[in-house]
Order: structure tokens, then C-alpha cells, then sequence
């Protein structure tokens, strides 16, 4: 009777309460990384304009494989929820295990990309000589973080999908402690340590993301997480269990990578119109992600829960769950929006730049205060297909997207030479595109034969 009452606890229903309990404690999650990439770009920008506009390459290139190795924990969570929907713990451990496997060598063959490929591939495609020699050193020492990161993400999947994420927040509170401290004494060079400047965020950086991973892993032990699911009883290699994990998750990787890749693409038609519009898209980027971090909660929570309640059969609950984090979602976006519209240059002043800076960043925030808008409700509905199994739908429907955004960042800033503030447009068109497509996914219920 027991087992049964502790296996039912892993079955998630449908409330705004349920919903709120998952999401929050994501939220936090990812709200710390953030603040602690905004205080990085923060020291660098009062470190001078030139690094922080390097940063934006730098930022974006390593946000490729963070995202390669969210989408492996995206369709681990998926499987690792329906799992827990199904009431099989004893099956959580064995899938656990597989995507730790998979996840560290992904990460080395990000290290040896970054390290061979990626730097002919910068100094072709950027214009200015010295923003690609420092973006190339940069991300040597920044990607040996990999590793870290991406044990740490495979733990996030564990947590959120047996519905335990309440303890997220230890492992990115001492994250962000780190990270901040780190960064204050590696760029500046304050309390005896050298002055790195750039090169000192990243080495801040990889220690913040060493000790996360390692609270987070101490946590899971401490409070049985780890005994509960038997997860150091399956390091074998599984061949049917490394299948299922990639059947979901390559999608989402090959989906998350391009649409990254294709954000790389941006900047660097960015850099091409000069270092103020660089350092004024990175801080967007800043400020996108910020408030963003509410949104990708709930859209983590969103594929998780569709996941879970479709493993207990509950199908026709689908749409009226996603309806419910969309009102949650967009809410919250709303209000975000009209705060930093009712003081943009206040916001905008705390990266240390001057008065030419503020006056071109805040027609930029306007158009991206919008488009938080539309990725409020967006992103809910795309991962909710996510958590239907279906990740080649996904995948489908990021390419497309990305198809258009593409063509238009690049009419727009390279054929006809626009102010950067028409290139910031080209997310309306993304958002929106990927809305349309997701929408019509689910509502044409083509996925509820799908098995997983």
C-alpha cells in the first residue's frame, strides 16, 4: 500500500497550484544562471564597450551547445516524466544513466570543435580581427565548462521529471554566488588575483558551473533522491535505452542547435554594422533572457506535465492544461512588459555605457518588449508538442521558422543596410511562426497515437 501511495505521488494533476509548484521553483533555476550571465556582461560593460560587444559572439557560440545539451535534457525529462506518469520508477534510473553517458560525449566533441573548427570559421565571418583573436581565446577556456554544465542539466531532468523540482534552487544558488564572486576578482583583478578582463569571466564562469553541478549531486544524495530511483545502479551502456533517449532528444538537439546557430548568424551580421550595435543587441539579448527565464519555466512545466498526463491516459486533458500555463505565462510577460517600457533608460544605464548607448538600445527594447509578448504563449504550445513524444514535429516546426528568420535578418541587415531595431523585428516573425505551426499540431491531435 505504501509503494503504491509514494508511486502515485509522481502523477501530477491539473491546477493552477500543480502548475505554479512545478514552475516556480524552474523559474529560479534559470533565473539565477541568468543574473549571473547579466552580471558578467554588467563588469564587462563598466570593463570597457569593446568586450562587452565581444561578448555578444562569445555569448551566443557557447549558448549553442548549453542549448544542445538543454534539448538532451528536455527529451530525458520527457521520457523520465512519462515514466513517472506510468508509475515505473524502477525504469528512471536506467534512463538517467544512459543520458549521462550521452551528454559527456557530446561535451567533448564540443571542446574539440571549439577548439579546431570554430576559430578559422570566426575570423572568416567577422570583420573586425581583434573582436574574433579575443572571441576565439575566449571560447577556448569558456568550453571547457561543458562537461559540468551538462551533468548538471541531466540532473535538472531527473528532478523536474519525478515533479521534485523545489530542489533546483540549491545547485544555481551557489552557482550564482560563485559566479559573481569570481567575476569580480578575475576581470578586475581585485583581491590579489590577475586582471583577465574577457578571458576572467570565463574562468568564473567554469568554476560557477563546477560547483553547481556538485551541490546539486550532494543535494540529490542527501535527500534520497538518488536511492529512490536507484540511479548509480545503471552506468552499464544500454543500447534500447540510449535509442529511446536519442529518438526523442535529437530532434530537439538538431531543433535548439540551429535555432541558436541561427541567432550566431544575427550578431555577426550585427558586428558588420559596427561595436555600438553589437554592444546594444548583447545587452537585448541580456534582457530578453532575463524576463525570459518565467516563460522557459513554464514551458519546461508545460512539457513535463503534458508528458506525465498523458502517461496516466488523460489525453483529452491536454489542451485545457496548456491553456491554463498560457494564462500564467503571458500574464507575467505582460506586466514585465510595461515595466521596462515605463523606464528603459533606467534599465539600460546599468550596463555603464554612455548616453549615445541609451538612446539606441531603447528603440531595440520596445520591439523586444513585444516580442516577449508573443514568446510568452509561443513557447508553451511548442513545448507542449514536445511532451506529446513527438520531438521530429518540433523539430520540423523550428526549421521552418528558422528558415524565414533567417531570410529576413539577413534582407534586412545585409541587403538593405537597416538600423539593427528593424533586425530585432525578425523575432515578432519567429515567435509567431512558431505559434501557428504548434497550435495547429495540437489541435489537429494527430499526436495522441503517439507511443514512447
Amino acid at each position: 500500500m505504501s509503494t503504491t501511495t509514494a508511486h502515485s505521488n509522481l502523477q501530477v494533476e491539473i491546477s493552477n497550484r500543480q502548475i505554479l509548484k512545478i514552475a516556480l521553483p524552474i523559474c529560479l533555476a534559470i533565473l539565477v544562471p541568468q543574473i549571473n550571465f547579466i552580471t558578467n556582461n554588467i563588469f564587462l560593460g563598466h570593463y570597457n564597450q569593446h568586450v562587452l560587444a565581444t561578448a555578444s559572439i562569445t555569448g551566443v557560440y557557447y549558448l549553442i551547445f548549453a542549448m544542445i545539451g538543454f534539448a538532451l535534457n528536455n527529451g530525458l525529462q520527457t521520457i523520465i516524466a512519462r515514466r513517472t506518469g506510468e508509475n515505473r520508477p524502477d525504469e528512471i534510473g536506467k534512463v538517467f544513466g544512459q543520458g549521462v553517458y550521452i551528454s559527456l560525449i557530446i561535451a567533448a566533441a564540443g571542446i574539440l570543435i571549439t577548439w579546431f573548427v570554430a576559430p578559422p570559421i570566426l575570423r572568416s565571418v567577422l570583420h573586425s580581427p581583434e573582436t574574433a583573436n579575443d572571441a576565439i581565446e575566449f571560447l577556448k577556456i569558456r568550453i571547457w565548462g561543458l562537461p559540468f554544465l551538462y551533468l548538471y542539466q541531466m540532473r535538472n531532468a531527473l528532478l523536474v521529471g519525478t515533479n521534485n523540482s523545489r530542489y533546483l534552487v540549491s545547485g544555481t544558488l551557489a552557482e550564482t554566488i560563485a559566479n559573481v564572486a569570481f567575476d569580480y576578482f578575475f576581470i578586475f583583478g581585485n583581491f590579489g588575483f590577475p586582471e583577465m578582463g574577457l578571458n576572467g569571466a570565463a574562468v568564473a564562469s567554469i568554476i560557477a558551473e563546477f560547483i553547481g553541478m556538485f551541490v546539486i549531486f550532494v543535494v540529490i544524495h542527501y535527500k534520497g533522491i538518488a536511492k529512490q530511483f536507484n540511479l548509480f545502479n545503471h552506468f552499464r551502456w544500454n543500447a534500447g535505452n540510449a535509442k529511446l533517449i536519442m529518438s526523442v532528444s535529437l530532434p530537439l538537439i538538431f531543433q535548439l542547435a540551429i535555432s541558436i546557430i541561427s541567432w550566431e548568424f544575427f550578431y555577426i551580421l550585427v558586428e558588420h554594422h559596427g561595436q555600438l550595435a553589437l554592444a546594444v543587441s548583447n545587452v537585448m539579448r541580456n534582457i530578453f533572457g532575463l524576463v525570459g527565464c518565467v516563460t522557459w519555466a513554464f514551458a519546461a512545466t508545460s512539457s513535463a506535465m503534458v508528458s506525465n498526463i498523458i502517461g496516466q491516459g488523460k489525453k483529452e486533458q491536454v489542451q485545457p492544461l496548456i491553456s491554463m500555463i498560457v494564462k500564467i505565462s503571458t500574464g507575467f510577460s505582460i506586466f514585465m512588459a510595461i515595466l521596462i517600457n515605463l523606464f528603459p533608460g533606467l534599465l539600460l544605464s546599468v550596463f555603464g555605457q554612455g548616453p549615445e548607448f541609451v538612446a539606441s538600445g531603447i528603440p531595440v527594447l520596445r520591439v523586444v518588449t513585444a516580442a516577449m509578448l508573443l514568446m510568452s504563449f509561443s513557447v508553451i504550445w511548442v513545448n507542449a508538442v514536445t511532451g506529446t513524444g513527438n520531438s521530429r514535429m518540433t523539430f520540423i516546426i523550428e526549421l521552418i521558422t528558422i528558415v524565414l528568420y533567417c531570410i529576413y535578418v539577413y534582407v534586412i541587415l545585409e541587403e538593405l543596410h537597416l538600423p539593427i531595431v528593424y533586425g530585432w523585428m525578425s523575432e515578432w516573425l519567429y515567435w509567431t511562426s512558431l505559434f501557428c505551426l504548434s497550435y495547429w499540431y495540437i489541435r489537429s491531435g494527430k499526436w495522441k497515437g503517439k507511443v514512447i
